[in-house]
């Protein structure tokens, strides 16, 4: 056969029979559902045969990457045939000047996703659980199901995390507990004297996740920001990530703070070059980039503000949020969804968390809010 014919995969594959690995992977893979990932834009497009959609279910910042990071990442391109910096060094010793945490407290991460992977791979095994609200990011349920170790949601109180309730659900089997804060998908936050009470309650052995990804947005007094609340002793770990506010979601670039010992231990888990070196030199930029941070926590703060007034005279429920994205009571989320794609317009169903009468919708530009809302109310159709 000549090398220059292309062999027909699908027909070699059909001469076989389907694999069967169940002797090969744990009972608690096999039960894992895969995370369920959004069709590109131009697929969706081409499928309804629409143009000029609108992408408003991923939580993206509207005005993209800040101006600086992408004059830095077209000033590394040239240097792409050599491997990222391993060490980040840098980029950590930015953060670490911002936070006033030594640098050594800091690891970065492939997105924020990737040093949760971490925590749970360095601290679970099979007889341990990790406990989580029930509607918060799948990927705490998913990451700890893949280790063996059981996940244990815990129901939301008013659409916000129970925090006594979830204080008193650990047990002697507990190793971790996550929180969001903002949550994602309601967008609610705990108060300061709340999350005080909650640290205070939980055994010194239990590793506390506060997964901040939404933190550049809150503008409340009362929101505690956990990098405040790091001392000698206590298993506390805390995530940012440069997706939401700094427009970097495409690069998968996040970081954590944590005790030294405990970011000793994930780094000897974490992959070697687990951040591209763009990722790094775009993030680095953007950190400094403070007009490009304040101009898109202002669109957010009007734009939830339109979106609030929007649902209240179109007669939906909403949960107040303090993220850029707004949880709506749309009735029926899935049919909405689709009748919102078919004009173009694309949000995010809720049915995955629970919550199937609702949508949640990221806050875009002004004129991608009026557009949502526009087609909002023609699917929706006379107040009732």
């Amino acid at each position: 056969m000549s090398t220059h014919e292309k062999i027909d995969t699908t027909a070699v594959a059909e001469t076989h029979d389907a694999l069967d690995l169940r002797a090969l992977v744990p009972e608690w893979i096999q039960k894992l559902a895969a995370y369920p990932p959004g069709m590109p834009l131009e697929e969706l497009e081409r499928e309804y045969g629409i143009t000029g959609s609108i992408k408003l279910a991923s939580n993206e910042n509207p005005f993209g990457p800040s101006p600086r990071a992408l004059a830095a990442i077209e000033q590394a391109l040239s240097s792409l045939n050599r491997y990222p910096d391993g060490s980040g060094f840098y980029l950590r010793r930015a953060l670490a000047e911002r936070h006033r945490v030594a640098a050594d407290a800091i690891i970065l991460g492939n997105g924020s996703n990737d040093i949760i992977e971490l925590v749970a791979r360095a601290f679970l095994r099979r007889g341990d659980d990790a406990i989580m609200a029930e509607q918060a990011f799948v990927i705490y349920q998913m990451v700890v199901q893949a280790t063996g170790a059981t996940p244990r949601p815990i129901p939301l109180k008013h659409y916000t995390h129970d925090l006594d309730a979830i204080a008193q659900a650990i047990g002697r089997h507990t190793r971790i507990v996550f929180l969001a804060n903002p949550n994602n998908p309601t967008g609610t936050i705990y108060p300061r004297d709340e999350w005080e009470d909650f640290l205070d309650s939980v055994p010194s052995d239990v590793v506390i996740v506060a997964d901040d990804a939404y933190a550049d947005y809150v503008e409340d007094p009362e929101y505690p920001n956990s990098l405040a609340y790091h001392r000698r002793g206590r298993l506390l770990i805390t995530l940012r990530t440069f997706s939401k506010i700094y427009g970097l979601a495409g690069l998968r670039i996040g970081y954590g703070v944590g005790p030294l010992e405990v970011i000793e231990v994930l780094n000897r888990i974490r992959q070697p070059f687990n951040v591209s070196s763009l990722a790094q030199v775009a993030a680095l930029a953007a950190l400094d980039d403070t007009a490009h941070v304040e101009r898109t926590r202002a669109n957010n703060r009007d734009g939830l503000a339109f979106l609030c007034a929007s649902c209240e005279r179109l007669g939906r429920p909403y949960v107040p949020s303090w993220a850029n994205f707004l949880l709506i009571d749309v009735g029926e989320g899935a049919r909405v969804y689709e009748a919102l794609l078919r004009r173009g317009v694309i949000a995010r169903p809720m049915e995955v968390y629970g919550l199937p009468r609702n949508l949640r919708v990221t806050v875009g530009t002004p004129a991608e809010n009026e557009r949502f809302v526009d087609g909002l109310a023609a699917v929706l159709g006379p107040r009732t």
